[in-house]
């Protein structure tokens, strides 16, 4: 079939009144109409996006949307730091309808340019100008499908499976116009042909001025900017404290593409994905070489499997999960213990059975000699990142996961003060357990008996409490269970400060470029403060606004719990009504998902009942409510978006920025950040962008240069969304 471009109506252009002209004017669209009739048979099999304008009877719907964008965009105006701290920086439409009324007085076009009041400027800047505040709406269809739309407009009731766009309440943002005109046309369809071409050409020339070309690095296909450079890492004094693994970042961000691996195909679906993935999305054999015997992943054919093993537990992750439950019931998988820090993750199978437990699970390990571990991680779809316990604190606040855990991670926590340890003590959450699987646990060797000696005289001077102590039969291993305090009763008992408290001015939610400190903070005495309490049960607490936020001030200036709520019900109105129903995203495909710009995590709690898992990032200069995300049982970590992200390249299938870009292009380079979402975003992966209508515009613009497919774009006013889907290309 044929698909009809994007194109943008120009209602402000003088139009001549001469006789000579108007018959110019019917000659030149009877020409162009002929060209239009050849040009749509010849491309009978192209795609292009759509403008879909509403019909009066969807008006109301598109007015509720935008009163969504509206009102967040009052939020976002009148956003502020509040009680939280920031971190510190170190169809086109054949109807041809001529407008929507959207129920506030005002009326929309198909496409309707927003007016300055400037009506007698120059065309050209008039033109140029317009382009950047259109009201439009792009969506891809097919010839089939829009037919069947133009015969469900005939039957209201019928429930056609090739529907393009959802009926009624289910869609807020796309509706179809019922508006016929016959034969007739209209003068903005006459204007819309020459202002097609220039809005055409002007684009070309805009993508001219992105230039993009493949990174020449050694990491190649898995270049991680922070964790791959060379340079820095050489001019290490030390890399006692496995210095070399952690985050050097280039003073320049890079502007560059990440290659994709040779025979690279679109990540299996979960929850396939957990036992196998493609061979040559990750061809790294290695692991399998040196761990395949203790069942961590397998060679087979065009598939890298895993049968779910691991160092402690070669029988399966499941079992051990379990195991863990019967041997100690009080740790409660799914309702008391819900988020989980699991160090030095190996190819994150523990994590990735504990899905099967509703728990939520941070899984971590370094970029070293287990080539790939995270990578593999990623790619099954269980969230991971790269990340080393070295010299500095890991990017999570304090006293937020319910268990940490530990299997053979080859940490030395006993040793120079305990010092790695005490940063698991700042995570944990007062009340939290420690699960420890290691050979000191269970064997008798000689060094395995003195490290068991230390951390046994560690753990007391911390006042953790050893609850449990068990040896699988099965696995042949052992386990011990720690309990970290509730209060502040056992410090204040210690016959010596040792290790010592942390001073008053030492926050414990202070986590970004922070050195570690080998002490201890002290716990909460009031019952307002955070972690006095534990958090209420899962689901519950999901939905629940914390306790502690009672007596505080939200990021947007009114009663923190009010916040909350408010911004929970605007992103479950969000999510229903336009991601999931409105924007073409075929969510089956979609697994890993990243808010680049979370507050209160409301956009990852409105995809509770979705087989997703949301990484919440909290920019280091947005307000801290990263903790506020943890009680309620998701998950996340602190970044500066200034520099890449500690991940693998192709790792997510969604990226949500909202309000991003107008805040960071302040202070960073809007490229390189647009490079890195290419980087982490896996081809056929999705964008969506919420943000002002001048930084949507622009976005847009890079995303043509970079081949992206325009899915939609709607704005209204100063407020735009975006959604975009990342392509195969790269360029040569």
């Amino acid at each position: 079939m044929a698909y009809s471009k994007v194109t943008r109506l120009d209602y402000r252009r003088p139009q001549s009144s001469s006789k000579s002209s108007l018959c110019s004017n019917t000659v030149m669209v009877v020409f162009i109409g002929l060209c239009l009739a050849v040009a749509w048979a010849m491309t009978s099999s192209r795609k292009f996006p759509v403008i879909i304008s509403s019909s009066d009877n969807s008006s109301d719907e598109i007015s509720s949307q935008f009163s969504d964008i509206s009102t967040e965009s009052s939020m976002e105006d009148s956003a502020q730091e509040g009680d939280f701290n920031t971190e510190p920086k170190v169809v086109f439409d054949d109807s041809n309808s001529d407008s929507t009324d959207l129920g506030d007085g005002t009326s929309e076009k198909t496409v309707q340019k927003t007016q300055d009041g400037e009506e007698n400027q120059n065309d050209t800047e008039n033109e140029e100008k317009s382009d950047t505040e259109t009201t439009k709406i792009e969506q891809s269809v097919t010839e089939e499908s829009e037919e069947e739309d133009q015969g469900s407009k005939s039957k209201p009731n019928s429930n056609s499976k090739a529907e393009v766009f959802p009926d009624g309440a289910q869609s807020e943002i796309l509706k179809e116009t019922e508006t016929q005109n016959g034969a007739f046309s209209t003068q903005a369809a006459e204007s819309k042909n020459e202002k097609e071409m220039q809005i055409l050409n002007l684009s070309k020339d805009k993508m001219k001025s992105y230039k993009w070309k493949l990174c020449n690095v050694q990491a190649g296909p898995d270049y991680i900017p922070c964790l791959d450079n060379e340079k820095a890492i050489k001019k290490l004094r030390s890399t006692k404290h496995y210095e070399h693994r952690e985050r050097h970042c280039p003073e320049v961000g890079p502007t560059c593409l990440v290659p994709l691996p040779e025979g690279y195909k679109r990540s299996i679906e979960w929850p396939q994905s957990r036992d196998k993935i493609w061979y040559n999305n990750v061809p790294n054999t290695k692991l399998a070489e040196v761990k395949g015997h203790q069942n961590w992943v397998k060679v087979s054919g065009e598939y890298l499997t895993f049968p779910g093993g691991g160092t402690q537990f070669k029988h399966g992750a499941l079992h051990y999960i379990d195991f863990i439950q019967k041997s100690f019931p009080d740790i409660a998988w799914g309702k008391r213990t819900r988020v989980v820090l699991d160090v030095g993750c190996g190819v994150a199978s523990f994590g990735g059975y504990l899905f099967d437990r509703d728990v939520l699970t941070m899984s971590f390990a370094p970029k070293d000699e287990h080539e790939a571990q995270v990578q593999f991680a990623l790619e099954r779809g269980i969230p991971a990142i790269s990340a080393v316990m070295g010299t500095k604190r890991l990017p999570f606040p304090g006293r937020v996961f319910d268990v940490i855990h530990c299997a053979r991670c080859r940490v030395p926590w006993h040793i120079e003060g305990g010092m790695l340890l005490l940063e698991l003590n700042r995570l944990l959450r007062p009340g939290g357990y420690f699960v420890w699987s290691a050979t000191p646990v269970y064997q008798k060797l000689p060094e395995d008996v003195e490290i068991w000696n230390a951390m046994s005289a560690l753990t007391k001077s911390m006042c953790w409490k050893l609850v449990n102590k068990t040896r699988d039969k099965i696995n042949e291993v052992g386990m011990a269970v720690y309990r970290k305090p509730m209060d502040n009763k056992c410090y204040e008992k210690r016959a010596e400060n040792k290790p010592p408290l942390c001073s008053a001015t030492e926050r414990s939610d202070a986590a970004w470029n922070i050195s570690l400190q080998a002490c201890m903070h002290k716990l909460p005495e009031e019952s307002t403060e955070r972690g006095s309490q534990w958090p209420s049960q899962w689901p519950l607490r999901l939905e629940k606004a914390p306790y502690w936020l009672e007596s505080q001030v939200g990021v947007y200036g009114k009663q923190a719990k009010k916040d909350f709520e408010a911004d929970y019900e605007l992103w479950k109105r969000v999510a229903k009504n336009s991601y999931l129903n409105g924007m073409g995203i075929d969510w089956s495909k979609v697994r890993n998902v990243m808010d680049m710009r979370s507050l209160y995590g409301g956009f990852a709690a409105a995809l509770k009942e979705m087989k997703v898992w949301v990484m919440n990032v909290v920019p280091i200069d947005s307000p801290d409510t990263l903790p506020i995300i943890y009680e309620r049982g998701l998950f996340g970590m602190y970044h500066d978006w200034c520099e890449s992200f500690s991940t693998y390249p192709r790792s997510y299938d969604l990226l949500h920025a909202d309000h991003l870009f107008s805040k960071l292009k302040k202070r960073c380079n809007l490229l390189s950040i647009i490079a890195e979402v290419d980087r982490i975003l896996r081809p056929g992966g999705n964008f969506i962008v919420r943000d002002k209508v001048d930084m949507v515009n622009e976005i847009e613009e890079i995303a043509k240069s970079l081949h992206w497919e325009i899915r939609m774009i709607y704005s209204k006013d100063t407020e735009g969304v975006l959604c975009v889907q990342k392509t195969m290309w790269r360029p040569k």
